[in-house]
């Protein structure tokens, strides 16, 4: 149903049925299901009825018939309680802000009292925040107002005594109410202040209740709240929160400054003391390993919500700043609290700087020390990743080494590329800098290795030489060898600034071969392709000309250097192809600086048959930038140079074995363009082509290959008859190939070539 396009209506008879399990089953996957598949179809007798709370049972309502209040289109009713299954049946039907505010307004005013009927506080809150999750602007000042009161009572104001609890009397036949107790820290000793969620109780109380659903939504209140439209902000002197049955501790009784606060800041200065108090909370030593658990959790909820109240008023990051700085000095050095780092390193990237604290201690750890020893924790490369993703302009601009620590933070991509991938491609352009642009293509091509690094890494941890399991892999022997120590140090350094690569890459790559076909190793190679494209398309707005002839050499040299894993080389080569190309059509004069290089790179044979496609560009990047029409350096002996050397290739490749037609081609069309920018060179080459013309193709392989070598000889045979025709042809001025007429389909131009050129043949 979900998938649908089309109208999803269901029976009425089936319909009924469905409303009825979704209101009154006790089964809450049979609830589940029903609300679901409830919420994707249309009421039974059109889309103009909606669904209300009165027995959970559609009532007409017709949009244009105005209710003379919300109790008309949502009517309570005091039978089954309100969950959120059946609230979020309610939600999807509202079919308009309005609906949606009519809606907020009864759920509010039922929480003016003792909770009664259907919408008990417990089920009010969840519903609320639904509302506010997917409409905020329903919510009027009012409404904000009236939530911030009942939210400050709740948080500071609920009991510190124990729930009622029913015990069996001992010798009485009837039950009796054991006295309740108060509350208790998660290690046992009384609870000396206000409740919090961290407090325990054998039995909470309904106060209780709405405190720890008060905690929960408290974070997503605050951020919602600043976006609705401020109304009266004058300060309400009789504001008191008075809850029945709640005890206000000494702590809560401090000073009626706060009660002369607008409901807003009320809310936020009681917000930013139960935080406090929480942080205070998780220092203390819980009895059980679930409550550890729910103390980190409940800590990264409280930094992020002092964070968002310093965000909205300056005057607390002085404040804050103690409690958050000592909670950074108690739990960088445990890595158990991981996850609560990132917050802190938030909190310290927003206020930082307002407040003049050194924040270094902070990105060292979480950007050195978490992803160097936690690469594997998969919370933590998720939690990383988007908090680099929602900063990357802050971090670029206030964390000068933030790029320095790349090679860390790649460990979480070469661990798991399938899942990570997506992330880094929108964060890997924040990491290049014209300093660390180098050493990270070659960390990029490395990442299969370092991703086998990091593998044996692990293994070499948990299964000691001594051990079965740690011997056997000739890899694992040599990861653990002082003759190669060095290497995999390399690889698994924390910081740039050690040097582009290694001299023994191939070494290197002889050590991992048996780790070529490792699951993770492949995968990690899959992803390197797509971040070298995102790497090239973002470094040429960051790097100048001598810093892209260094890209060109790396490209050459590194195309004969990669982990040997099957189609790995071949998709570099495709992409080092590519990308070539980009940087020469960029900078032209890359190829006149580059020359000695790109010349040897061409003159080699080998690299014929292990990098095709690589090879061909290079010859076409040679042939098509060696002209003074794009760098007035181009000489005649530049030209005369190159001509030779790939006159040489041609002549070895066609005599000793049998070369690529599309080799050949290249190289045949190289030579003539060359030849048309020197005339004393196009003897030399006709003389080839002539041969060609009387079938001296005997290397050649099938018959479709010949006719293409040969054709393409005759062809530029015939331009070089004119040599300077074969100049405005082979090299035509760029007023003629920009725009590309001739090429646009969309253009007139073409089809009349084709008419021309048949009517032609035709004629011959």
């Amino acid at each position: 149903m979900a998938s649908t396009k089309y109208t999803r209506r269901l029976p009425v008879e089936l319909h009924q049925r469905l409303l009825s399990f979704c209101v009154s089953s006790s089964v809450e996957q049979l609830t589940v299901l029903t609300s679901a598949v409830l919420r994707e179809t249309l009421p039974p007798s059109g889309p103009e009825q909606i669904y209300t709370l009165h027995d959970y049972s559609p009532l007409t309502s017709q949009r244009n018939t105005a209710p003379s209040g919300p109790e008309e289109i949502y009517t309570l009713h005091d039978h089954s309680p309100l969950t959120s299954h059946t609230a979020a049946l309610v939600l999807s039907q509202a079919g308009s802000k309005e609906d949606l505010s009519a809606l907020s307004s009864l759920l509010l005013r039922s929480l003016d009292g003792r909770p009664a009927g259907i919408l008990s506080h417990l089920h009010t809150l969840p519903l609320l925040n639904s509302i506010i999750t997917y409409c905020p602007e329903s919510l009027t000042e009012d409404h904000v107002t009236l939530l911030s009161k009942r939210l400050v009572d709740w948080l500071r104001y609920a009991s510190v005594q124990q729930g009622g609890v029913a015990s069996s009397g001992g010798f009485f036949t009837g039950p009796r109410i054991r006295q309740p107790g108060p509350v208790v820290e998660l290690d046992g000793c009384v609870c000396g202040d206000f409740f919090t969620v961290l407090c325990v109780s054998q039995a909470f109380s309904d106060d209780q209740w709405m405190n720890l659903y008060s905690f929960s939504l408290l974070r997503h209140w605050l951020i919602t709240y600043h976006n609705v439209t401020d109304g009266n902000n004058s300060t309400d002197a009789d504001d008191r929160s008075e809850v029945d049955g709640s005890v206000v501790s000494m702590v809560s009784a401090t000073s009626s400054s706060s009660r002369l606060l607008p409901p807003k800041e009320r809310l936020r200065e009681k917000s930013f003391e139960y935080c406090q108090r929480l942080i205070e909370q998780s220092d203390r030593k819980a009895l059980k390993r679930t409550d550890t658990e729910l103390q980190k959790a409940c800590l990264v909820e409280a930094v992020c919500i002092l964070d968002g109240v310093c965000v909205e008023d300056a005057g607390c990051v002085y404040r804050a700043f103690p409690c958050v700085k000592s909670l950074f000095g108690r739990l960088n050095s445990d890595l158990s609290c991981s996850r609560v780092l990132l917050p802190i390193a938030q909190f310290y990237l927003n206020h930082g700087e307002a407040a003049a604290v050194d924040s270094e201690c902070v990105w060292r750890c979480v950007f050195g020390v978490l992803p160097a020893e936690c690469f594997n924790d998969p919370y933590l490369a998720h939690e990383t990743l988007s908090f680099i993703r929602a900063n990357q302009l802050q971090l670029h601009s206030s964390v000068p080494l933030y790029s320095h620590y790349f090679p860390n933070l790649l460990k979480f991509l070469a661990w798991d590329s399938p899942g990570l991938v997506s992330d880094y491609v929108d964060v890997l352009p924040s990491l290049i800098t014209a300093g660390t642009a180098v050493e990270l293509l070659h960390s990029l091509l490395d990442l299969p290795c370092l991703t086998a690094a990091l593998t044996l890494q692990l293994r070499s941890a948990c299964f000691p030489v001594s051990e079965p399991g740690g011997r056997g892999l000739s890899s694992l022997e040599a990861f653990r060898s002082p003759a190669h120590r060095g290497l995999f140090l390399f690889l698994l350094r924390g910081e740039a600034g050690s040097g582009d690569t290694m001299d023994r890459l191939s070494v290197l790559h002889d050590l991992l071969m048996e780790a070529a076909d490792w699951s993770r190793v492949i995968q990690s190679a899959q992803s390197v392709p797509v971040l070298l494209h995102v790497y090239f398309n973002t470094v040429t707005t960051v790097s100048d000309e001598r810093l892209l002839a260094q890209l060109v050499l790396v490209l050459l040299e590194r195309s004969s250097l990669l982990l040997n894993i099957p189609r790995y080389t071949a998709e570099i080569h495709r992409v080092f192809s590519h990308h070539l190309l980009k940087l020469c059509k960029l900078h032209p004069s890359l190829v006149v600086d580059q020359s000695r290089e790109l010349l040897e790179f061409a003159g080699t044979t080998t690299n014929i048959n292990s990098k095709e496609d690589l090879y061909t560009h290079v010859v076409w990047v040679l042939d098509e930038y060696l002209s003074v029409s794009f760098d007035s350096r181009c000489s005649v002996d530049l030209v005369t140079s190159c001509f030779e050397t790939l006159e040489a290739v041609l002549f070895e490749i066609t005599s000793s074995g049998s070369p690529s037609p599309r080799v050949v081609t290249s190289l045949l069309s190289a030579l003539a363009k060359l030849a048309s920018r020197s005339h004393d060179l196009i003897p030399r080459v006709s003389l080839f082509l002539s041969k060609l013309r009387n079938g001296a193709v005997s290397w050649c392989g099938s018959e479709e290959d010949v006719v293409a070598v040969v054709t393409r000889g005759e062809e530029l045979w015939s331009l070089l008859k004119l040599p300077s025709v074969a100049l405005s042809v082979l090299t035509p001025p760029p007023l003629t190939t920009s725009p590309r007429w001739h090429g646009d389909a969309n253009a007139a131009l073409p089809p009349r070539l084709r008419t021309l050129t048949g009517l032609t043949h035709a004629k011959i």
